[in-house]
């Protein structure tokens, strides 16, 4: 639970967990427990600068471990430490799409649900003069894989799918993606920002070329994220001024970050089976009980596979940033979809892409629970939901 900021007796449910996770005290110590031995720069060729290199270097290898990577073969794979998920997903649309080009306008494909940071810099390259298709989703929110194949082409230099959506929480075929660009002979980037720390998710098994992930959706800290590459996959860098990760990411790495990154899913590798089963439970209790309680309750995307932790929620009748408004003042913290667009008026991308009802869309809230959830805040949370909306309604 947070304390509201005023300090009232009312302590807020918080179940925004898609927007960031607290970060938990063993990562914490971790992270503190680096900062406390004072390490050099580990770019530094000093014997300082060495043990911090070999300290950094043996989390980056562990973290790649966990995600199913392997940088220690023949053919290893590479891992990017970038600031967090947007860094990482414009690294691989802009970095991949423009090695793979020569510098030319190409293509780029990306499904219409992704998030800003995948879709703006697709944007980026349009203006540039890319051509940009956009890979259509069906009404429960899942790409429509059969309609990739005329997407694809000899200058088609990137198709980026993500793993799961942040809004609905549907997980995507991205594995049949990878096998249809496999055989035309084009790079797959997905975005699993939101599916690391929640489900299984392997670099390998997927046979992606590039992978983002963010270490505060798992709690792990702020400020750290990782762009997870094939051996063999072409990118060039959109930051320039040092030399740190063969040039692709230029600046100082943080020894500290990646180990409270590390640190952090270590405990999730421990903790998953029962981590998944609980929120699972957990979710679905949330939604039976905002079902029985408010008639004509949409629940999107609820026919699709989805994630353990992740409710988007259509109250009909109502606007979703008014109810949102009313929400925060009872002590529910959500959101209207992703955190990076919170306060805009506009409607959903990724539920208009679902061909949703605009009743639907202008009503939908997103309720995503973590490892502090408890069933007694779920209760709680559906008692003050329910009358939020009720009232609102009359």
């Amino acid at each position: 639970m947070l304390v509201t900021p005023d300090n009232s007796s009312m302590e807020t449910i918080y179940l925004d967990h898609n927007a960031t996770t607290p970060t938990r005290p063993e990562v914490i110590e971790a992270m503190a427990a680096v900062w406390g031995q004072g390490l050099a720069n580990p770019a530094s060729q000093h014997q300082p600068g060495q043990r911090a290199r070999r300290l950094l270097e043996d989390a980056r290898e562990e973290i790649a471990a966990i995600l199913g990577a392997n940088l220690t073969c023949l053919q290893s794979d590479r891992l990017i430490f970038t600031s967090g998920g947007t860094e990482a997903n414009n690294l691989a649309v802009l970095g991949i799409a423009r090695a793979r080009s020569g510098g030319k306008p190409g293509r780029v494909v990306v499904s219409a649900i992704e998030h800003a940071s995948v879709l703006e810099p697709a944007q980026h390259l349009l203006d540039d003069g890319w051509r940009v298709d956009t890979l259509p989703v069906t009404t429960q929110g899942v790409v429509r894989v059969d309609r990739l194949a005329e997407f694809l082409s000899p200058d088609t230099a990137l198709v980026s799918v993500m793993l799961a959506n942040h809004e609905t929480g549907v997980l995507q075929p991205v594995a049949e993606v990878v096998r249809l660009c496999r055989g035309a002979g084009v790079p797959v980037h997905t975005d699993a920002v939101q599916a690391v720390g929640k489900i299984p998710v392997g670099f390998r098994d997927l046979g992606v070329d590039a992978m983002t992930v963010a270490a505060h959706k798992f709690q792990g800290p702020l400020g750290i994220g990782a762009l997870v590459l094939r051996h063999d996959t072409p990118i060039a860098p959109c930051l320039f001024g040092g030399h740190q990760q063969s040039g692709l990411r230029p600046g100082t790495e943080s020894v500290a970050l990646a180990m409270g990154m590390l640190t952090a899913l270590r405990l999730w590798k421990e903790e998953r089976e029962e981590h998944a089963r609980r929120l699972t439970a957990l979710r679905e209790r949330f939604e039976r009980g905002l079902s029985e309680g408010y008639p004509g309750l949409v629940i999107n995307g609820q026919q699709a596979p989805r994630l353990p932790q992740t409710a988007s929620v259509a109250f009909p009748g109502l606007d979703g940033q008014i109810l949102l408004l009313a929400l925060d003042m009872a002590g529910v913290a959500c959101s209207v979809g992703s955190a990076c667009s919170s306060g805009s008026t506009e409607l959903s991308p990724t539920l208009l892409a679902m061909g949703l009802p605009k009743p639907v869309i202008a009503s939908t809230l997103r309720f995503s629970l973590g490892s502090t959830t408890t069933a007694e805040e779920i209760d709680e949370a559906i008692r003050r939901i329910l009358h939020v909306a009720n009232s609102l309604r009359q």
